[in-house]
Formats: structure tokens, sequence, C-alpha cells
């Protein structure tokens, strides 16, 4: 017979975040763990902060399971914040900021929160969403505050006392991340602790870290998967995340950072990329960059060539996948991307795939089918819709919405959306959620939005109006002025097209390939 009584505790052997940055406080406590602006934070101080923010949360009665949502910038007490809500069990639930009141108060209420993180310049939203919902009933302030506002500064002042971080089992859930559903409202994806380890394998084995040598550089915000999924590796491996702040995108001042840190893998998405490649002088630049990683959006071979000739000694690597998984699902390496241009590479090893038709048949290479997906990285589900989980997991496979071919070499092409989704400059829009708001314009009878090619931002939403009887004009300017305050701006068409009735088939659905395929000339400029 066992003898249980030396069991190994099982919080012992958890493999987290947070033990992983216990980790590295305890074996190289003064090593760098952040850096933002010049100012550098060690393994041991952000462990320290970890438990503080932690320990205060718990007094202030969050706990296993809670969900704290944070509307939040790009700095590093965002991810420490995070890692002391998963210190309690309870969840993280970032917050998309360009998104308008409204999308937020939804936010607020299915997430079923009542304590926010908020970052100092952005309390007039909080203000806004308060006059949408009551829900939220204790708001912590990031940087300086008014008199009688609560403070992460004041959190962090209390001592720890004996507080002792509860065991959190790695298929926890860790992170809320809300993204757009096709029906208009946003689903919220349950990310375990399991999720975002199997996505720190994967960027470990796509970019080949191996050592503490590289110096992982940031960009991506903090409230995308894309952010935090991207510096998951770096918490495994004990390298430092350089942390850019979130602003105007400034190609020269970028560069400048880059060459200042000595990054060596860096994310960008192609338009960044874009302009990145033609800052004057780049070759006179002493940058060790070993990594450029782009994503979220297709990009031109002239961009990739551009890449290609500004950083010789660099690996291009593309990445595709949703936030569903964690995101990563596709890698696309090096010589690849020219070679297979358009491809969005091969699925990674750590997922299983198949490729199917309508009747859940695998399809033979070449032809079309919806990608369909299995593995560690794949969500929990969808956060109180029990409905859209169960479809989404219909015949035991997650579907994607893509539509994909791959050839006779494992390579994948995305060929078009189920989930009818646009993607403009790294963000998702989904034509249904910007088609809600539309109909309630006072000038349109009918709509449809698509995505329309465009050399900035790979893809723009247009609109596709048939006017109410009496109206004969609709402006882009005009249809932005009415959504402001509505929709975020990177949703709201860019262009409006006035059409006599939308195109239909049998069953009375809009055919949007029809709108993509015309692509009638915008009404307004």
């Amino acid at each position: 017979m066992n003898d249980l009584s030396h069991t190994i505790p099982a919080a012992a052997r958890r493999n987290h975040w947070m033990n992983q940055v216990r980790t590295h406080a305890t074996m190289r406590p003064d090593a760098t763990a952040f850096k933002f602006q010049g100012a550098v934070t060690t393994w041991r101080e952000t462990a320290e902060h970890m438990d503080a923010i932690a320990a205060a949360l718990q007094r202030r009665g969050v706990g296993a399971g809670d969900r704290v949502l944070l509307l939040t910038l790009n700095h590093p007490q965002v991810v420490e914040s995070v890692f002391a809500i998963n210190a309690l069990g309870a969840i993280a639930v970032p917050i998309n900021v360009p998104l308008a009141p409204p999308e937020i108060a939804y936010i607020v209420d299915d997430a079923d929160a009542d304590v926010i993180l908020v970052d100092a310049p952005l309390l007039p939203l909080v203000g806004a969403v308060g006059q949408l919902t009551d829900r939220l009933r204790r708001v912590i302030v990031i940087g300086p505050a008014a008199e009688g506002q609560e403070t992460l500064a004041d959190l962090l002042a209390e001592p720890v006392g004996d507080f002792v971080a509860p065991d959190v089992p790695e298929d926890a859930t860790a992170l809320i991340m809300y993204t757009s559903g096709t029906t208009g409202r946003p689903k919220g994806a349950m990310l375990d602790h399991l999720n975002l380890f199997s996505q720190a394998v994967t960027c470990i084995r796509t970019n080949a870290v191996v050592d503490e040598s590289d110096i992982s550089f940031m960009t991506a915000p903090l409230f995308h998967i894309a952010g935090l999924g991207s510096i998951a590796p770096n918490f495994i491996v004990g390298i430092p995340t350089v942390i850019h702040p979130l602003g105007a995108f400034d190609p020269v001042e970028l560069l400048d950072a880059y060459e200042r840190e000595q990054a060596t893998i860096v994310f960008n998405v192609p338009q960044q990329w874009q302009a990145i490649c033609a800052v004057p002088g780049i070759h006179e630049r002493d940058l060790k960059l070993r990594i450029i990683s782009w994503g979220a959006a297709p990009a031109s071979e002239t961009v990739l060539r551009a890449m290609s000739e500004a950083f010789p000694n660099a690996t291009n690597i593309a990445v595709f996948g949703q936030t569903e998984m964690s995101p990563i699902t596709c890698a696309l390496r090096g010589d690849d991307s020219l070679r297979k241009l358009g491809s969005v590479g091969r699925p990674i090893p750590t997922v299983q795939y198949r490729i199917v038709d309508a009747d859940f048949n695998d399809v033979p290479r070449g032809e079309v089918g919806e990608i369909v997906y299995r593995g560690p990285n794949l969500m929990k589900g969808y956060w109180r819709k029990p409905d859209e989980t169960a479809a989404a997991f219909e015949g035991g496979w997650f579907h994607s919405g893509d539509l994909v071919r791959q050839d006779d070499e494992g390579f994948v092409w995305v060929v078009d959306r189920l989930k009818d989704m646009i993607i403009s400059g790294g963000e998702n829009v989904y034509s249904t959620e910007v088609e809600n708001v539309l109909f309630a314009h006072p000038k349109v009878l009918d709509v449809a939005v698509y995505g329309r090619a465009d050399e900035q931002w790979g893809e723009v939403p247009v609109a596709a109006v048939v006017l109410k009887p009496g109206e004969d004009e609709l402006t882009v300017g005009e249809l932005q002025e009415w959504l402001t305050g509505r929709l975020a701006r990177f949703k709201q068409p860019k262009a409006v097209v006035v059409v006599d009735a939308l195109p239909r088939n049998a069953a009375g659905k809009v055919n949007k390939v029809a709108l993509r395929q015309n692509d009638l000339v915008s009404t307004a400029a």
C-alpha cells in the first residue's frame, strides 16, 4: 500500500506563468524581467509585485473564479496585474481599448465583473461605461488619480502580511479574451494555463529560442492575445521582455528602440513592416534582429522582399491563428515566405488539424474545406455561451470558420471565411456586428458590410447600403460621424456604396462573394 503521507503537494508541481516567475525570482533574482522606457524590473521585483497585488485584491474580496477587468495600455504593471489576478485563481479579462462605451459595457455585464484596473488616461472611458451599466463596484487606477480614488500604488504599498497563494491548477481559466462573434455580440474565449503553456512551447519552437541570450521586444497591445501570447515563452525561458508603449506608430522611433535595446525577436503587422523598411539609413543601424515576425493580415510580395533586403540576417516568420487557439495554429518560416507567397504556412506540430467538407469528411489535398482543430492550445469554450460552444465543437473538433486548401507539401492557403471576418490593420472586424449598428441609422433601409483590399491596412470595411425612400445620399463622413461613440473606429466603414438592392441567394441571404467581386465604386471619397 502506498504511503500517502509523503505525497508531493500539487502546488509544488504546477507549471503556469506565476510559478515560472517565482522560479526566475529564485534562480536569477537580479536579472531583467521587463524593461519599459528605460526602467528595469527584475524577476525578484516582478514576483514581489505579483504577490503584493494578489494579497491586496484578496483582502478586497477577489477569489478563485472571479473576473477582474483590465482597461490598460502597455507597461509591465499590466502583466504583473494579470499574474496577481491569476495567482488567486481569478480570471483576467483584458478589454480592447479602442472599443466604444456601449461595447465595453456589454463585456462588463457579460463577464459579470465588478472590479476593473484602468490606466489613468482611460478613466473618462470608464466614466462613460458607468453611465451604461451599474456593474462596476471597484475602480483601481494605474497611475495618478484624483483624491479619494484607489490606485494600484495603494495596493502595492500595503504589507503582504501572511498571504499564501492558493494552489491554482493548470486547467483553471487564466484569461477571458473577448472576440466578436458572427451574431454581432462578442464572445469570451476562456483560455487556461495549459493553453498558455502550449502557446509558449509553440513560440519557443517557431522562434528557436534555446537560451537566455534573446531579448524579446513587444509592440502588440496587451489587451490582445497577440500581446500576452507572444510573451508567454519569455516566462519559461527567462529572457527579458522590452515593452513598447502604445501610441501613434513611428517607424523611426521603433527602430531607435530596437537598436538601443539590442532586440532579437520582434513582431509587427505587415503595414508596420512596410513603414519600417522604408526608413532611410536602415542598413547603417546596429541591429541584432534574429527573428522578424508578422501576422494578423496578409503581406504582399513587395513587403516581404523589403523585409528581406532590410534585414538580410534575420529569419522571416509569419504566424496565423485565432484567439480560441491561444492563438497560433500555422507558421511560415524563412524562404518559404516568398516561395509560398500567400500561404499561412504549415500547421504547427502541437496542434491536431483536419480539412473537412460540409459533411465533416476529409477533403483531398488541393481541395477547399474548413480547417478544424484539436490540441492543448484549444480554449475551454466560450464564457457563458453553451450553445455557441457546442456549435463551435460540433463533431468533437473546433470549427475555425476558415475555408482553406493545402498543397502537397502541407502548406495552407486561406481561401475564404465562413465567419465573414474582415482583418483591418491586424484588428478583427465582424460584418454582422457592424451591420447590426448600421441598421439603426435613420437613412439606412438595408445594409451589408464586406472587406475591400487596401494597400495600407490589408482590408477595410465597406458598407453597401440601400437607402430609405426619400433619401438619396449617405457619405462615409456622415456615417462615421454618426458611428462615433457607437462603434470602435477601426470597425467603421471606410467607404459607402449606395445600391438599389443587395444581391441575395435563393435562401434570401446576402451574397457577400458577389459584393466583394463586383466591389462597386464608392459614392463617397
